[in-house]
């Protein structure tokens, strides 16, 4: 059984995994040793040791949550656990949590440091795939089937732009909006919930003009000043992504060469995080660019390749989630770093530093992997079972034909 299920995983699948980590691993501490030695006062490989003690807590998550059935997350109390343990931890972080980035969104161990707000992002998706997956046959219903999940994702996306981290719960929305599209809504129910959206921010338009200085503080407002014209404010606003154009430019074709960044010398401030991009564009040029993103392509499109080969609703819409929160990250990220959208300070998946990131995503992947092995498992176990049946047909017909 155990060897049947094993010849099921999409190996290509884990092996973009570990490829795109590698290559990630390797980045980092490129484009961290010297913000490591000059900023931090640590050794040049802090941050490459730090990511690869995260690989490997990742690796383990991944593997426990590629042997365990997904199936399993369906449970109901499991799931109000981590509702629960998600509003309790972000509540802590906006009363307790530690800044950093201009945002309260951390928690401290020791030397570590912990994101709650990323975890939040797998506890939405499973949250949102067993309610779809239950609702079915009611899904169109507005008070029982759409408003109740739609709720629970604004209050924890509420809790989330108090700290304030606007990027993960732009993604939090944005992945919650294409779990709906894909849930099975008519397009009648798509109309009432989009003159619902309406109407909502119809009321909630005059308290955003009331607290207009509280929500857009000057240092926000600064970003999008800066996408709009970043040399207008060079020195301040502008200088992250101006830096971030130096960096894209010089790399041209074939880069520097790794490890011959200059940006990284104090220009682009940390560079081994959202601006990570910035530095593989200017080592490896478009190569080091292409490499990534064709890596990241394949590991979004395989996942929504296994939600249209699986036939479990709730397998489906949870792969669904998963690839969508990794394509809409990495757009964000790349918006933001090239200048088409304003800074957010979004990672990228798979590359930048990150513990939370990493481990969140190590999960996630996991979970991708074992909805394939059981699609496949079942595909097998079907064609296996449709080829047998004749065999015995023919078998006792040739008996039948002797006497």
């Amino acid at each position: 059984m155990l060897k049947r299920m094993l010849k099921s995983y999409d190996y290509s699948l884990l092996f973009a995994i570990i490829l795109i980590s590698a290559f990630g691993l390797v980045m980092v501490y490129s484009s961290s040793m010297i913000t490591s030695v000059i900023r931090y006062d640590a050794a040049p490989d802090n941050f490459f040791k730090k990511q690869l003690l995260f690989m490997i807590v990742g690796a383990v998550i991944l593997i426990f949550t590629a042997l365990i059935p997904y199936q399993l997350l369906l449970n109901k109390r499991f799931q109000i656990v981590m509702l629960l343990l998600s509003v309790f931890s972000l509540i802590y972080v906006y009363f307790g949590g530690h800044i950093a980035g201009n945002a309260r969104s951390w928690i401290k161990f020791g030397p570590f440091s912990l994101q709650p707000a990323e975890f939040v992002k797998i506890v939405v998706i499973i949250y949102l795939a067993a309610v779809y997956a239950k609702k079915q046959h009611y899904i169109d219903h507005i008070l029982r089937g759409v408003t109740p999940p739609i709720v629970v994702v604004s209050i924890l996306c509420g809790f989330i732009i108090l700290q304030p981290d606007y990027g993960t719960a732009f993604i939090i929305g944005m992945i919650a909006l294409a779990m709906i599209l894909c849930s099975g809504f008519s397009g009648k129910t798509l109309a009432k919930l989009l003159a619902l959206f309406s109407a909502v921010m119809v009321v909630v338009t005059p308290f955003i003009i009331l607290f207009w200085d509280k929500i857009f503080t000057q240092n926000r407002l600064g970003r999008f000043e800066s996408f709009q014209d970043p040399f207008k404010d060079a020195g301040a606003s502008g200088h992250q992504l101006i830096n971030s154009y130096y960096a894209i430019g010089s790399g041209g074709f074939f880069g520097l060469g790794l490890g011959e960044s200059v940006q990284k010398y104090g220009y682009l401030p940390e560079p081994h995080t959202d601006f990570i991009m910035a530095i593989i564009s200017e080592e490896l040029g478009f190569f080091g660019v292409f490499f990534v993103l064709a890596l990241l392509g394949f590991i979004v499109v395989k996942g929504f390749y296994i939600a249209r080969k699986c036939e479990d609703p709730f397998g489906s819409l949870l792969a669904i989630g998963i690839s969508s929160m990794i394509a809409i990250q990495t757009c964000i990220n790349l918006g933001g770093v090239s200048g088409l959208i304003p800074i957010t300070g979004v990672t990228l998946p798979f590359i930048s530093y990150g513990g939370s990131s990493i481990i969140l995503l190590s999960g996630c992947m996991g979970i991708l992997l074992n909805i394939s092995m059981f699609t496949e498992y079942k595909e097998r176990y079907k064609k296996k079972k449709s080829i047998s049946k004749p065999s015995i047909q023919k078998n006792g017909l040739q008996k039948t034909l002797n006497l």
